[in-house]
């Protein structure tokens, strides 16, 4: 079995979902920006996905109760920790082949001004070829849209790149731009010679979610999520 094969097996005895290699110089000016020179060490990324649970998605809503916001937020911080394991399963597999690896947490900030990870799940999928990024800023995968959680192994193990970007099947659908209650979707497509600032504004999310938390609710939204018409029922 190659190595690429071998990963797949390790991924999907563990119920990841979606598996992808995508080579990440196409967008070494966008990474630099966030991730420094990890790309001179790390040319190869392995995307890993795994889908929320419909039923839990359904139950979002604008007028959500306490149960419906605890149970997504279980969920969201479930299928992480699952794909923070799978992670270290696949970089331990690789390291014992030979090759340097460096799995990035499902969900960390470390950029606290850009509210931003230290790199992009969701770019490095779209570059496997797994979806398209949509107005919402997520990547949207055309069996599961936006309800799928993801992670990535950088490497510089010689694996075969999966696929290439999908061309953006969103078209004049708006409804994560006019469903999200900050507001914070311009509604313009993505585009990858631009900042993600002209597409969403994060900081309306982050003071959305502290006007929640002043308000005795729990920070939880994921409408955006919910409303897309791909990977709905």
């Amino acid at each position: 079995m190659n190595l690429y094969g071998k990963i797949k097996e390790i991924a999907e005895n563990d119920g990841v979902e979606f598996v992808g290699v995508a080579d990440l110089t196409p967008a070494r000016h966008f990474i630099k920006e966030y991730a420094r020179d990890l790309l001179d060490e790390y040319p190869k990324s392995i995307t890993l996905g795994i889908r929320l649970l419909d039923d839990v998605v359904d139950q979002l809503s604008t007028e959500m109760d306490r149960p419906e916001a605890v149970n997504y937020l279980h969920a969201y911080e479930v299928t992480n920790q699952r794909l923070d394991i799978v992670s270290y399963k696949i970089s331990n597999f690789l390291q014992k082949e030979g090759f340097r690896v460096l799995p990035i947490p499902a969900s960390k900030r470390c950029d606290d001004e850009r509210i931003a990870a230290v790199f992009s799940h969701k770019l490095a999928a779209h570059l496997a070829g797994i979806g398209w990024i949509g107005k919402s800023c997520l990547l949207i995968n055309p069996e599961a849209g936006p309800r799928v959680r993801w992670i990535t192994v950088l490497t510089n193990a010689p694996l075969e790149v999966t696929g290439s970007p999908m061309e953006d099947s969103c078209g004049e659908c708006n409804k994560c731009v006019e469903v999200c209650p900050a507001n914070a979707f311009t509604g313009r497509s993505f585009h990858a010679d631009e900042a993600r600032e002209v597409r969403y504004d994060a900081r309306k999310c982050e003071e959305y979610f502290k006007e929640l938390e002043k308000a005795g609710e729990m920070p939880v939204c994921g409408l955006c999520i919910h409303v897309c018409p791909h990977g709905q029922k």
